[in-house]
């Protein structure tokens, strides 16, 4: 039955007490160790039963302890010191105060499909939501004026469970956001704010929330409001659920929904980041709003969105990407095409790699891509990995020179790293590393802390490690049904002193979750060595829908339990972000072995270093660019990659368990007679030094401030002057560009000297150039030219640009230019014609290029 009227219920705090109802609903207690301690000591039972969650726990107990912790001075002493420091950091002068000035209101949008920011608001599946919390945290750290804009999932992602045969199921509880860290938007007393997003024959409206990320606002959107059908009020049930068509709909309701909230309370942000291809349809829906306010036409009002869009892609293959059949954005956009006036096949060309194939899908990757000016890839590698995924997008253009741009990933060091490795750090490198983790002189400062004391804290948190999977294990094995046999004698799986390799993160095949079972009896011999043991701790699920990706975990668990394995190998179910602390906290090694080169960054062995876990990974994503050998340990060689799967997983899988017995296991198991291994430890401290300082969202932020948000800015400032006079100027002449480039031509290349030339010749280039419609201010004419690979390629190439010479009679152009032949052996060179424009934040943009031949 249904109500007929709902209430609001809250908590009846004694008044020395009122101040935790503010602080539950504050995020920043997500990182702050002594307001967690804080919330377990009211009940550490009902915290641990409320899934961490403050604002549930408050609203659960009972009276009596309320009244008693209000008068324990103890409590109320730690309450208050608390609230100060919340306060203070509330209130304190930021980074980004004493760096750029105070911000008058937010500068930038970060939307994004899922946010991880802690498990109590479970409504992010996996990387992309924790590196997305993580974001919004180091912004609010630093002061960045940032604003999160997101779904709020009724159910979120979903639980795992494993029946006996080890095969996941999933189950979806239903979130009560009431008794979440969220408040209801309601500007006006009791009514929340609506937004409306048109569908086809209807119009759906959703309302706001907001969760408080230190100072950083996150604004959520739902659609189960009365003023909706049945179906519309599920629109946002599940994230990542449904079919093509509901993704079609959570991604409108994100990008154009999430634009028009924003506008709805009165915020205008110069930025807007798209962190994935899931908000894309914001680029379009900001186009629109700045038609009637600037009167400006669709292409002119698209240059001024894309002036502040920033895009970053983390999918380093085309299947992970949302791709529209023609149909369906007829379906949902013929009404938006028809708006902007620009014709229904134009429209569609911004989803599409080849605008002249009408079979092809609607990409919000590409979409994002047309309507950004700036674009990164999460990983140095990725980044070129990116650029030749999208070559299709920018046909002709050399892959090095896409603009596609390397921002790496990071991670929240003050959310993932234990309370005891924080205050080592405190007590030895200083307090500084909490507000500026990215100095790399403060973590040379690890050398100072001694061995005995890194190694002991570590020890204890491998022993809590140990503990929480044996309770995990237990409640695992009592859901399954099993014997009270079975479930006591998980008290003797796993051992504290053990050397324990962590294995934590989603089950795709790319990833390999069971390479390391590929010669099962020789990984049963690696676990039980009697002089050097080693355990294996796995947790992570699979998609829904990915039956390989669910194959893994049955093997895994099937092999869990053989009698040679059983005592050695744990899988834990459920994983999400604080079975992950635990993993990263207390795994000895973190391991990593997905497909060259498949993973996009990674952030989990990010977190495992920071910890003191030593990173032994395929040289892929973050740690291809990280890996040093005093730091860890790189399975494969640098830059391998093999064409035959096969053969890789046997050639990586053997050298996987070389290291594991001939490096890692003697090094771990070499103890003095203090019992500490000093040359384990010092490979912890030479980990900690060297990444720490680099992988961290403190230094990622602000590359991301200083190489996309403030540029962006500039660049929106530059558009918006003189009545919008520049949007109208590129749109016009980015018309007449598409228009005229099919005249060029290029011919009568001539070079001297000829023949066999010295290294450093000047080599003297002469070439005809026909510019039919275009003006030669609108082309750049360039050399390129380097050495010739066994290919026929010009490799490793440079450019030059050529200078007018003189106008000819038959209309043409002639140009000269010249270039030094710096290198022996085969070199070549051509001419190539770019767009040239001082609007363009690139020769790139258009899309356009011309090569002689």
């Amino acid at each position: 039955m249904k109500p007929t009227q709902t209430i609001t219920v809250v908590a009846t705090l004694p008044e020395r007490l009122q101040p935790l109802q503010e602080l539950a609903h504050n995020l920043c207690w997500t990182w702050n160790h002594e307001a967690m301690d804080l919330f377990q000591r009211i009940d550490p039972e009902l915290w641990e039963a409320t899934g961490h969650n403050p604002v549930r726990m408050l609203g659960v107990i009972i009276q009596p302890r309320l009244n008693a912790l209000a008068r324990d001075e103890g409590f109320v002493a730690q309450l208050e010191r608390v609230v100060r420091a919340v306060d203070g950091y509330m209130e304190g002068e930021t980074w980004y105060d004493k760096t750029h000035g105070k911000p008058p209101g937010p500068l930038v949008a970060y939307f994004s499909a899922e946010f991880g920011v802690t498990e109590c608001l479970p409504i992010y599946s996996g990387g992309l939501g924790i590196l997305a919390g993580d974001h919004l945290k180091s912004a609010a750290e630093m002061g960045i004026p940032i604003v999160g804009v997101g779904l709020l999932y009724r159910v979120g992602y979903f639980h795992q469970f494993l029946n006996e045969d080890g095969l996941q199921g999933e189950t979806f509880t239903p979130n009560d956001f009431y008794d979440m860290p969220l408040e209801r938007v309601c500007p006006s007393g009791d009514r929340p704010l609506l937004v409306d997003v048109q569908f086809p024959g209807r119009t759906v409206r959703a309302q706001a929330w907001r969760a408080q990320v230190g100072r950083v606002p996150l604004y959520l959107l739902d659609t189960d409001v009365p003023e909706n059908s049945e179906s519309d009020r599920g629109l946002t049930w599940q994230l990542y659920g449904g079919d093509s068509e509901t993704r079609i709909q959570q991604e409108m309701l994100l990008g154009i929904g999430g634009v028009r909230l924003l506008k709805a309370l009165g915020l205008a942000p110069t930025i807007y980041h798209m962190n994935e291809g899931h908000s894309a349809f914001l680029a379009l829906e900001r186009a629109f709003q700045f038609m009637p306010e600037h009167r400006l036409g669709f292409m002119e009002a698209l240059e001024l969105s894309r002036a502040g869009n920033v895009f970053t892609t983390h999918t380093p293959v085309p299947a992970g990407i949302d791709v529209f059949p023609p149909q369906l954005m007829e379906k949902y956009f013929r009404a938006y095409a028809d708006r902007s006036g620009v014709g229904w096949d134009r429209f569609l060309a911004l989803g599409r790699q080849d605008p002249g194939n009408p079979g092809e899908g609607f990409s919000m990757a590409v979409l994002a891509l047309h309507t950004a000016a700036t674009t990164n890839g999460v990983s140095r590698l990725h980044a070129r990995v990116s650029r030749n995924m999208w070559q299709g997008v920018w046909p002709g253009v050399p892959p090095e020179e896409i603009p596609i741009m390397g921002i790496t990933n990071g991670i929240h060091h003050r959310s993932w790293i234990s309370k005891d490795m924080a205050e080592l750090y405190i007590r030895y490198l200083g307090p500084r590393w909490l507000g500026d983790p990215s100095d790399h002189t403060i973590w040379q400062n690890v050398q100072k802390i001694p061995d005995e004391e890194l190694w002991g804290t570590h020890s204890r948190r491998r022993e809590r490690l140990v503990a929480f999977a044996r309770r995990r294990l237990k409640s695992q094995l009592r859901s399954r049904g099993a014997s009270p046999a079975e479930v006591a004698a998980a008290e003797e799986t796993l051992d504290p002193r053990t050397l324990t390799i962590g294995f934590g993160r989603r089950f795709a095949t790319y990833k390999r979750s069971t390479m390391i079972f590929y010669n099962p009896d020789r990984l049963a011999s690696i676990l039980n060595n009697r002089e050097r043991p080693v355990q294996l701790i796995f947790a992570g699920k699979a998609h829904p829908r990915d039956g390989p990706g669910k194959d893994m975990i049955r093997r895994i668990v099937q092999f869990a339990r053989k009698e040679n394995f059983r005592h050695r190998l744990v899988f834990l179910e459920d994983y999400d972000a604080a079975v992950a602390r635990y993993l990263v906290q207390g795994a000895d090694v973190w391991l990593n072995t997905p497909r060259r080169p498949l993973e996009a960054s990674g952030t989990s062995g990010m977190k495992a270093a920071a910890n003191g876990a030593i990173n032994l990974s395929v040289l892929d994503g973050w740690w291809d660019e990280a890996y040093r050998p005093e730091a860890g340990w790189a399975i494969g060689r640098p830059g391998e990659e093999f064409p035959d799967p096969n053969t890789q997983d046997s050639h990586e899988a053997n050298h996987l368990y070389k290291i594991i017995e001939e490096e890692i296991a003697p090094l771990f198991y070499d103890v003095g007679q203090d019992t500490v291994p000093n040359g384990w430890v010092q490979k912890m401290k030479s980990s900690m030094a060297s990444v720490c300082p680099f992988f961290n969202t403190n230094r990622m932020v602000r590359d991301y401030l200083d190489r996309m948000y403030l540029p962006g800015v500039r660049r929106v400032e530059a558009f918006s002057a003189g009545g919008f006079e520049r949007c109208r100027r590129l749109a016009a002449w980015k018309a007449r560009l598409r228009e005229g480039w099919g005249d060029l031509g290029v011919d009568r290349i001539q070079s001297s000297p000829q023949g066999e030339l010295t290294v450093g010749t000047k080599v003297e280039v002469r070439c005809r150039v026909r510019l039919g419609r275009l003006a030669p201010g609108d082309v750049s004419v360039q050399t390129y030219e380097g050495r010739v690979d066994p290919s026929g390629h010009i490799v490793e190439a440079r450019t030059v640009e050529m200078e007018k010479a003189h106008a000819n009679q038959d209309g043409t152009l002639t140009y000269a230019g010249s270039f030094v032949a710096s290198e022996a052996g085969q070199y070549g060179f051509t001419i190539r014609v770019l767009p040239k424009n001082e609007d363009l934040t690139g020769p790139f943009e258009p899309g356009l290029v011309f090569w002689a031949v």
